[in-house]
């Protein structure tokens, strides 16, 4: 009988240890992607539909959608489609590849829509794709001021606009006045910055700097708000050449957010909407999962990041994500819009959050990078 028994606990103690390292299905994933993707569009075939909300309607090129299409991007990169290029072009045509709130707006979630436009100039060189929204850069480079940036959310919708154009245009003015917009969000807003040096994550905004906390007496760090910033680090060094200007500087915070971010992750794979307090909403959350995947899993394949604990949290991450997929494409778990672990609750795999569009495109973001692992 002890035989037996330690020949079983030996088999189980493999198979946990196979099973914990198994390559995640690449096949499977790409399924997963079109899925999800085909859902969407099948939704929302016309791309100049308004959204409408209880508060208000909006156009279709907000930061939204302009997520949802960041995330088709990379998988049109990985899988080209043609009705996938057609529905991102037409989707930019629509709107005459222009900004919501007109060329002077300073909102950064306006600008979101850039990084697409840039990308689907690079395909198809058509000066219209790209003029409106270097106008719009351009009207910003011309000022002094650099506090627009007081919620991190910012970071992600703008950051890689400005290093597109820097890069593209070979104009280290982009790369500086990026800088600028970014020290004065992470030294100064809120009082000494949107960023705790000590723990190497972010406050949302003003609001959450202490002496706020949560309600087990910890920082208040939602993790949607800390993915946008981690995301908008890769989708910024991607671009950048290598002796572009404080490339350094975002490689370091972006490490050294990873390095906090790990002694977080849940025990099934997922990152709490509050990251350091599981009892305020705790639970699976996709948005904020994703783009750790996805900045994870790029930072591992630029060597920027090291080790098997980054392989194996972002694979878990993954694998908790395939549980939000519903067999018809539809995606759970999605905390709709806000800036806090309250808001759009209850998050649940049947809740469908106020807007569809930005989960999707972190869901993609994420799913693009797993496919180009190792």
């Amino acid at each position: 009988m002890k035989i037996r028994s330690f020949t079983s606990s030996l088999v189980l103690a493999f198979f946990v240890l196979f099973t914990s390292f198994a390559k995640p299905n690449k096949k499977q994933i790409l399924a997963q992607m079109h899925l999800a993707n085909s859902y969407f569009k099948q939704k929302w075939p016309d791309v100049g539909q308004v959204i409408v909300s209880p508060d208000r309607t909006r156009p279709s090129n907000i930061w939204t959608r302009a997520v949802y299409y960041e995330g088709l991007m990379e998988l049109y990169k990985i899988d080209p489609k043609e009705s996938d290029l057609k529905y991102m072009t037409d989707w930019g045509t629509f709107h005459q590849w222009g900004l919501r709130d007109g060329l002077k707006t300073r909102n950064a979630d306006n600008q979101a829509c850039g990084q697409v436009y840039l990308d689907l100039f690079d395909i198809q060189s058509d000066s219209a794709r790209i003029k409106p929204i270097k106008t719009n850069i351009d009207y910003m480079l011309a000022t002094q001021k650099a506090d627009d940036w007081s919620w991190v959310d910012c970071l992600q919708m703008s950051m890689p606009v400005f290093a597109r154009l820097g890069t593209r245009f070979h104009d280290n003015r982009y790369y500086e006045k990026m800088y600028d917009l970014y020290a004065f969000t992470k030294y100064n807003h809120g009082g000494k910055g949107l960023y705790n040096p000590q723990e190497h994550l972010w406050w949302r905004d003003k609001d959450f700097v202490p002496p706020y906390k949560e309600p087990n007496g910890e920082n208040c760090y939602w993790s949607r708000g800390n993915a946008w910033v981690y995301a908008a680090l890769i989708r910024t060094l991607e671009v950048m050449p290598a002796d572009a200007p404080h490339r350094e500087e975002y490689i370091r915070d972006f490490i050294d957010m990873s390095e906090a971010l790990l002694p977080l992750q849940r025990n099934d794979g997922f990152w709490n909407v509050s990251l350091k307090d599981e009892s305020h909403f705790g639970g699976p959350e996709l948005t904020g999962t994703a783009l750790f995947v996805y900045g994870m899993k790029w930072a591992l394949r630029h060597r920027i990041l090291k080790g098997k604990k980054y392989q194996v949290a972002a694979d878990k991450a993954w694998e908790a994500m395939n549980k939000c997929v519903h067999p018809n494409g539809f995606l759970g778990y999605v905390q709709g819009t806000g800036k806090e672990p309250k808001d759009s609750q209850p998050v649940t795999f049947n809740s469908v959050p106020n807007f569809e569009d930005f989960g999707l495109g972190c869901f993609l973001l994420a799913g693009s990078e797993m496919l180009k692992s190792n």
